[in-house]
């Protein structure tokens, strides 16, 4: 499978893309936003395939524009016209990731700088060796530091000819407003649950037991399911998560603001140096909490259904501002890791916040 086909759930975005490029109304610059593992990146090489299929007739031929002009392309029948062959020497070459004109650029550690941009500055001042539209794909845009922030944004004000620029980001406000007003943005959404699940069950040949613990751990990201699968086998995760449960007191409600602060402090020293286990671990956490929300509206939703006892008596113990409270502590923390600030600090200030939050409700 390749192309757009590939993508999981983001019908809406294929969707316009396609328009835009049946209508021949392809802008000189696409901003796709939205959380990591969605389909992002994925998307723009599937763009940059069918900008430069040969595999079939080009939606760039007279021919095309004829149909154009006669049937239009805004109906379901008329999008697969979009859609790459995937087997042409450009769709092979773009896939494989060897193609001169589709130009990758990725963080550089934590920052996108000014030399990566003024490489693709130097590289577009030519023209392309033989695609019909180059394309240039900037993953995780946010990362840029400011100047090759403003660097771009001159890329941006004067588009060479024959150039398609995707900016890929978490989302819009992380990137400079003047950047933004000159992209077309296109929102990319979490993948829905049960969709999730029925791609690992389809594609990866999961169980529908596995399948939905890690569709729902997942929050939306096939990326991250896959993660979380190349890591863990279901009994692999339930062993975490229960040591994890244990370890920090919550299985027991009210355990977690009597723990030792060394205890606490201790934990969080402990998880800082595993580092290919913290989100996994956070998340589990999170998850769990979420199921003393869930149980109180919907019991059957939970996730967590082995632990069902425990999850029904600490429910009714626990305020859902308390839990919602926990769980924000939980996401901050996510958030100042994804920054890259000092992991065994953050995870001490969110042991603490949970404890404060347990004895305190605040």
């Amino acid at each position: 499978m390749s192309g757009f086909e590939s993508i999981v759930d983001q019908k809406q975005p294929i969707r316009l893309l396609k328009n835009i490029l049946l209508n021949r109304t392809i802008p000189n610059a696409l901003l796709f936003s939205g959380i990591d593992g969605i389909g992002k990146n994925t998307t723009a090489i599937a763009f940059a395939m069918a900008c430069n299929c040969g595999g079939k007739e080009s939606i760039f031929s007279p021919d095309a524009e004829a149909t154009k002009a006669n049937n239009g392309y805004s109906s379901d029948d008329h999008l697969s016209a979009a859609d790459p062959c995937g087997h042409c020497r450009s769709c092979r070459k773009i896939q494989s990731g060897n193609h001169p004109d589709i130009i990758r650029v990725e963080p550089s550690g934590p920052f996108i700088r000014i030399k990566q941009i003024r490489d693709i500055c130097d590289t577009l001042s030519l023209k392309p060796y033989e695609a019909r539209l180059r394309i240039v794909i900037i993953s995780d845009a946010q990362a840029m530091n400011p100047q090759a922030a403003n660097a771009l944004l001159k890329v941006l004000e004067e588009p060479p000819d024959r150039t398609v620029l995707i900016l890929t980001a978490l989302q819009p406000s992380d990137l400079l407003p003047t950047i933004v007003s000159r992209c077309q943005h296109i929102r990319f959404s979490p993948i829905h649950r049960e969709e999730l699940k029925t791609f690992l069950v389809e594609k990866h040949g999961l169980d529908a037991k596995d399948a939905a613990i890690f569709s729902a751990m997942a929050n939306g990201s096939v990326a991250k399911a896959l993660s979380m699968i190349r890591k863990n086998s279901q009994a692999n995760w339930v062993c975490l998560r229960d040591w994890l449960l244990n370890i920090i007191g919550l299985e027991q409600v009210g355990s977690l603001s009597l723990q030792p602060i060394i205890i606490l402090l201790s934990f969080a020293e402990r998880l800082s140096k595993n580092k290919e286990i913290i989100q996994d671990s956070l998340e589990i956490i999170k998850t769990y909490l979420r199921d003393l929300i869930i149980y109180k509206y919907s019991p059957e939703k939970i996730i967590n259904k082995d632990l069902i006892r425990k999850i029904q008596y600490a429910s009714q113990k626990i305020a859902v501002k308390s839990l919602l409270s926990q769980i924000e502590a939980i996401q901050t923390a996510q958030k100042d890791i994804q920054a890259n600030t000092n992991l065994r600090l953050t995870l001490e200030v969110m042991m603490l916040r949970l404890a404060r939050v347990e004895k305190f409700g605040i």
